[in-house]
């Protein structure tokens, strides 16, 4: 019913009656008034008088009614411990494919090699539940798929000179503006689902905690919706996502990657490499050649140049 008025007041400059709001929606004028009440305590600035409602303007917050065509399948908290968590419970219920968690901050965000991701308010961070039937082994192709999507996005929308560092990393002249992190569950020889988590630095200032790290806003030079950004990926990523399950998905990243071709040194739980890395495979991996010619693939890790 918020998703409804908020249109309804949306597509008018004037002032409309609670009257013509319950004719409208077939409610109470009582209800329409405490569903107002309840959208002005989240933040919306509706201007009310004894005529009717005028909203003036909405607060850049991802609230599920914000997205009409999704809302049944997001899931705004404005303060969790992870949105990963809450996703691994909805996927374990049977939630549909593409719901999506998001937060305006994370208690105990986390990214890969289980580091703390920071996440105070101003960012974005959202998981995606992903169903898709595929066996295991090719989900590192929907990670890199999800990373270069996300790279293109921020370049091409809001002209940030972003580039992935493999694997999923995303970097502007060399500073963190997001992160990425995948689980998933199997079933079989099949994956049950398939989890991404993403944190993307928007108005926070991320270098209190991450010296080498740095904001969409610093990098885009304005003031960033971080509900359209969510809005904007989201779209892009759903309709494409058939090149996830092929090679595209990899070539997708070699366009955007800055890994390939540097010195680099890679930190996995139970080693260190050093050496060029020399390419990818059909599935993600990361093919390092080191000073005495032996080439080794690298499926998980973290990499420094």
């Amino acid at each position: 019913m918020k998703k409804e008025i908020l249109q309804i007041l949306g597509q008018s400059s004037e002032r409309i009656s609670g009257e013509d709001l319950s004719s409208i929606l077939g409610i109470s004028r009582v209800s329409i008034w405490k569903h107002i009440k309840i959208l002005i305590a989240k933040g919306y600035d509706v201007d009310t008088s004894s005529k009717g409602y005028r909203l003036m303007a909405s607060p850049d917050t991802p609230f599920a009614w914000e997205y009409p065509d999704r809302c049944e399948k997001i899931h705004y908290t404005e303060t969790v411990d992870s949105t990963m968590d809450i996703a691994r419970d909805l996927a374990r219920k049977g939630c549909p494919h593409l719901t999506v968690i998001v937060a305006s901050a994370q208690r105990k965000g986390r990214g890969r090699l289980d580091r703390t991701w920071y996440s105070d308010k101003g960012g974005l961070y959202f998981t995606m539940v992903l169903r898709l039937s595929m066996p295991p082994q090719y989900m590192g192709r929907i990670n890199f798929y999800t990373a270069a999507i996300l790279t293109q996005t921020l370049r091409e929308e809001y002209g940030a000179d972003a580039k992935v560092k493999w694997p999923n990393d995303i970097l502007v002249e060399g500073r963190k503006l997001c992160g990425m992190l995948s689980e998933m569950e199997v079933e079989g020889e099949m994956t049950t689902f398939l989890n991404i988590g993403i944190g993307i630095n928007v108005h926070n200032d991320p270098a209190r905690y991450e010296p080498n790290s740095v904001s969409l806003r610093r990098c885009s030079g304005r003031k960033v919706s971080k509900k359209e950004l969510l809005s904007i990926f989201l779209d892009r990523f759903e309709d494409k996502l058939d090149l996830a399950m092929s090679e595209e998905a990899i070539n997708l990243w070699r366009k955007y990657n800055s890994t390939l071709g540097r010195y680099v040194r890679i930190v996995t739980h139970n080693d260190t490499l050093e050496g060029y890395a020399e390419g990818v495979d059909e599935n993600g991996a990361l093919l390092i050649k080191e000073d005495s010619g032996k080439i080794d693939k690298v499926i998980y890790g973290d990499c420094f140049y």
